[in-house]
């Protein structure tokens, strides 16, 4: 009989479940559910309903384990990645009370500062948690309800983010890892515990309403009887900690050992490194985030990635291929159009005010193919100005594991090479989340067995890289890439103040 586990990655976009074979870590079969967002919102806000996970993931797991033609007596572990720092507001009885405010809601610009001011300024903020708080971050949401939704504050009981909800509903547990908290902007990173200045900073009653925290080889519980049901599935399947997107694409992409950096190019874009200590950053623009696999994971986010280029592709009725073609007809640096990709404002550098701006229109650009090449190389240079803060604090690439839906251009695998000035190569398995989230449910299932195998044992069993897809850099692009990186930079300082004003006007 076959040992079976499942790796579940709800995302902003769809749900991804990969049944995985536990013996030789091949991916057996997988299925998807997409959704979007909640239409008509205010501007900066960005939201979902709960139930939209926990649908699609119901969906999606019958599915994949249809497609395996699995028996249920051979599925033994789930584990969950999420996108990180949703607010999941529950009632008493675990209801969900409203949408989820996502991670990409910069509506909260104003609880961040209120948060920042309440718990002593800047350093004070850095020296209790580790990081500063941003819009993306969890803990300015939950202070956007209690201002903005009192009736609402006055019922929540309980805080998930997103992965946690899901976890709730296939084991009834109130459960949040280390990796994943500590993404709420509400964990000391150093001690792994709930900070009480950034709790008195929002309510002092409100770590009641935060649930237990888990390492990370810890399971959540098994199946409850309902959702057992639901799937069939036995209800002695255990459910792993899981963890956000970020911690479970580490573990997919082998990033469990210090040395490695991953980089993904999705909706956003994210890159991160594996660590033995925290790494803090004194300006606040690296991520100090704990991982899940009880290290920690220096991280940057940017917002704007495949936001860009859909969008450019879409407008113009292109396939990838159409615009992978078109970039390639256009030397590096795009004779001179340059794009500010701040379409949904920005992370890191933080610009939660950011606009997209397109800088050197003239009559030998203004066409397709250079609009196409300037947003693929905006987007990059915008992930490369948090890959350069990395450096210099001390977290240097000698290869990047690129993932997400950018790593399957071959265009832009060259041009990432270029910008980063590194290595790149691409994984065996390209849903790194879904695939870290099965891998780490097989490390705590086998820990559950008696098996005391590490997870970089497992990692370094099951991943595999794609030797024929390595690119390396090009000396002379790379230096036109520097020079186009201190243009986007300088850009970027100038216009913070214009865009400030300009959102003013907007809401206005």
């Amino acid at each position: 009989m076959r040992t079976l586990i499942l790796g579940v990655d709800s995302g902003t976009q769809s749900t991804k479940v990969l049944v995985v074979n536990a013996k030789t870590g091949a991916v057996l079969a997988s299925a998807s559910q997409a959704y979007g967002l909640i239409p008509k919102l205010p501007p900066g806000a960005k939201e979902q309903h709960p139930h939209t996970w926990r649908d699609a993931t119901s969906k999606a797991i019958r599915q994949a384990l249809k497609g395996a033609k699995a028996r249920s007596e051979e599925v033994k572990a789930i584990g969950v990645s999420g996108q990180q720092h949703g607010f999941v507001p529950l009632d008493s009885r675990g209801e969900v009370i409203r949408p989820a405010k996502l991670w990409c809601d910069t509506a909260t610009a104003a609880e961040c500062e209120q948060i920042t001011r309440g718990m002593g300024g800047p350093k004070a903020t850095l020296k209790a948690i580790g990081n500063a708080v941003l819009p993306g971050f969890t803990a300015s949401k939950i202070l956007w309800l209690k201002n903005h939704e009192p009736k609402n504050y006055a019922r929540l009981a309980s805080v998930l983010l997103p992965h946690d909800y899901l976890n709730f509903w296939l084991t009834g547990e109130l459960a949040m890892e280390f990796g994943d908290a500590s993404g709420t902007a509400l964990l000391d990173v150093r001690k792994r515990k709930w900070s009480r200045a950034a709790i008195q900073a929002i309510d002092p009653d409100l770590e009641g309403r935060l649930p237990r925290l888990i390492g990370s080889d810890q399971p959540v519980g098994t199946l409850q009887a309902s959702t057992a049901r639901s799937l069939g599935l036995s209800p002695r399947v255990l459910v792993s900690a899981g963890g956000g997107d970020n911690m479970m694409g580490a573990i997919g992409t082998g990033n469990t050992r210090p040395g490695v950096i991953t980089a993904s190019f999705g909706t956003s874009g994210t890159i991160y490194a594996c660590a033995d200590k925290p790494v803090i950053d004194p300006q606040g623009e690296i991520a100090a985030f704990c991982d899940s696999t009880n290290r920690w994971l220096p991280l940057l986010c940017t917002m704007n990635v495949t936001v860009a280029t859909e969008m450019v592709r879409r407008d113009y009725g292109w396939t990838h291929g159409q615009y992978d073609a078109a970039v390639a007809k256009v030397p590096p640096g795009a004779g001179g159009l340059m794009l500010l990709p701040y379409l949904e404002g920005e992370r890191t550098p933080n610009v939660p005010d950011g606009a997209g701006v397109w800088l050197g229109i003239n009559a030998k650009t203004f066409d397709r193919a250079h609009f196409a090449r300037s947003a693929m190389e905006g987007v990059t240079l915008g992930m490369n100005y948090g890959l350069r803060r990395l450096a210099a604090l001390g977290v240097k690439p000698s290869q990047i594991r690129a993932t997400g839906g950018g790593a399957q251009s071959k265009v832009w695998r060259q041009l990432m090479a270029d910008v980063f000035n590194a290595e790149v190569v691409t994984l065996a398995v390209g849903e790194g989340a879904a695939y870290g989230a099965a891998l780490q449910a097989l490390w705590c299932w086998g820990r559950s067995q008696g098996d005391s195998a590490s997870i970089e044992s497992i990692t370094d069993r099951f991943v595999r890289v794609n030797r024929s897809q390595t690119v390396a850099p090009d000396p002379r692009r790379v230096e036109i890439y520097e020079r186009l990186q201190g243009l986007q930079d300088q850009s970027s300082l100038a216009l913070r103040e214009t865009f400030a004003a300009h959102r003013r006007f907007v809401m206005a």
